[in-house]
């Protein structure tokens, strides 16, 4: 049985095209035999090429990544992505932290690195929440701004008075698609 090496690229955004082409070379630099690449964000759920990766991986070979957060969103996610890799009997490289988990260093740093960003979440979290509370308490927490959604009766009144789409907008500061949110039949 052959190993192979596949690489994984992605960029939040089209807009970050020297980023994805950053990547895909530092991959080809490596040998990726293959190349997955998208341009998602990773808080999106839907990531077809990531799970088109794990699919197509197999025993033996070795996924590469330029960069942790380009792989996976959370240490949850991280932790389910590694579990697939290694029941499937595939090791990872993470490229800019000269991470290799077929050693047990690098089993180790990869869990470490995980671990520490998820505490810096949590810690960014409550300091959030510390903040909000404090602001609350002082009367400057005003909370989010009133929604479009609220204002759904006066589109449909404005719209009854026979305004145009583009009318409504313009007289009630809200987008096209909550207008025509809002005009839907429940």
């Amino acid at each position: 049985m052959t190993s192979a090496i596949i690489g994984y690229a992605r960029t939040s955004t089209i807009d970050q095209t020297a980023g994805l082409e950053a990547q895909l070379r530092d991959l080809e630099a490596v040998g990726c035999q293959r190349i997955f690449k998208e341009q998602v964000s990773s808080v999106d759920t839907k990531r077809p090429e990531l799970e088109r990766t794990l699919d197509y991986v197999r025993e033996g070979d070795t996924l590469v990544v330029t960069k942790l957060d380009r792989l996976a969103r959370s240490m949850t996610h991280l932790i389910e992505i590694t579990g697939k890799l290694r029941a499937k009997g595939v090791e990872l490289k993470v490229l800019a932290l000269n991470l290799d988990t077929s050693t047990p260093t690098g089993k180790l740093m990869l869990n470490l690195l995980g671990s520490i960003g998820e505490f810096e979440r949590e810690l960014m979290l409550e300091r959030q929440r510390d903040g909000i509370a404090k602001a609350k308490a002082e009367g400057k927490y005003k909370g989010r701004v009133p929604t479009a959604q609220r204002k759904a009766d006066d589109v449909r009144r404005l719209k009854a008075e026979g305004k145009t789409i583009d009318a409504i907008v313009q007289e009630l500061g809200v987008s096209r698609s909550s207008v025509f949110r809002a005009l839907r039949p429940s």
